[in-house]
């Protein structure tokens, strides 16, 4: 039913692992093929490709659905029907950011301070001209091919490039003085598939899954018996997405508790539940979490 495209390069491992972990798993002859296939009837064929492409052939129609950042479609302007971010990329959930840097010792602090004729640098020569034009700079852009925060300053005077961490630009000995752009990883549609109720709704169904992965990411299911006596104590101290699960034990005697609460908060909470009398706790992994 759908033409599926998916990111090849940076956010490729990132990509292929989430929709593993959706049960929706990408196979294909070796791991540079450009194309895939899904087992899933709402999916017909899968090609992986540049991110940066990825917008313009999606609102072509070349393919039904597809998954890139909110940067390629920034610089290509396409008209895309956007299901929402997916919060994850290379290294973290954060986003990308498409700054604006200069060397560290420079008298620049804003676009607006930049000099007529100052060389700039980017792979994102429509965005970056964009805002240029907007503060009114008259600047020799220069279409960057990698290596962008390299070339400063014997090259050309400041660089627009993409970031994660900053960590890269500050090695370099660069300072950023504006965001240009906030950039996630979208699922993004074709209008006129998007129009079509039939993969409208598949579309959804994908997108639920994928965002069921990422929702559970660094959470796990505790279950927990307690005692009538204890129960308002544990409560208490039981942090939950919503209200946690209270069910009653045979006999009465006493109650089963469940609730989803952060990984990173359980090495501290499993001893402070057995302190306030929970007794056969269990932690479980999740691999989705579907509101």
């Amino acid at each position: 039913m759908l033409n599926l495209v998916l990111p090849k390069g940076s956010l490729e491992k990132a990509t292929m692992e989430l929709f593993e972990a959706a049960d929706l798993p990408v196979e294909r002859s070796s791991s540079v093929a450009y194309k895939a296939s899904i087992n899933d009837p709402r999916i017909a064929s899968v090609r992986i490709l540049r991110p940066q492409e990825i917008p313009t052939y999606v609102a072509e129609g070349l393919f039904d659905l597809g998954i890139t950042g909110r940067d390629w479609i920034e610089e290509t302007s396409s008209q895309v029907e956007s299901l929402g971010e997916l919060k994850y990329s290379k290294a973290t959930a954060k986003p990308v950011r498409i700054v604006m840097a200069v060397p560290e010792d420079s008298p620049w602090q804003t676009i607006a301070d930049l000099p007529a004729g100052v060389k700039v640098s980017t792979e994102y020569p429509e965005i970056t001209k964009r805002h240029l034009e907007a503060a009114g700079v008259d600047a020799d852009l220069r279409l960057s091919y990698g290596a962008t925060e390299a070339k400063v300053p014997d090259i050309v005077d400041v660089v627009v490039d993409i970031t994660e961490t900053g960590r890269a630009l500050k090695a370099a000995g660069l300072r950023i003085i504006e965001t240009l752009v906030t950039s996630y990883t979208e699922l993004v549609a074709n209008p006129a598939s998007f129009a079509d109720p039939e993969k409208a709704h598949a579309m959804r169904q994908i997108h639920t899954l994928l965002q069921g992965v990422l929702d559970a990411r660094g959470k796990v299911l505790v279950k927990m018996n307690v005692s009538a006596d204890a129960l308002d104590e544990v409560i208490e101290i039981v942090p939950s997405l919503k209200s946690p699960t209270v069910n009653e034990l045979f006999r009465g005697a006493g109650y089963a508790v469940e609730t989803v609460v952060p990984k990173d908060e359980i090495n501290i909470l499993i001893p402070q539940l057995r302190d306030k009398g929970a007794t056969d706790i269990v932690e479980l992994p999740i691999s989705k979490i579907i509101p």
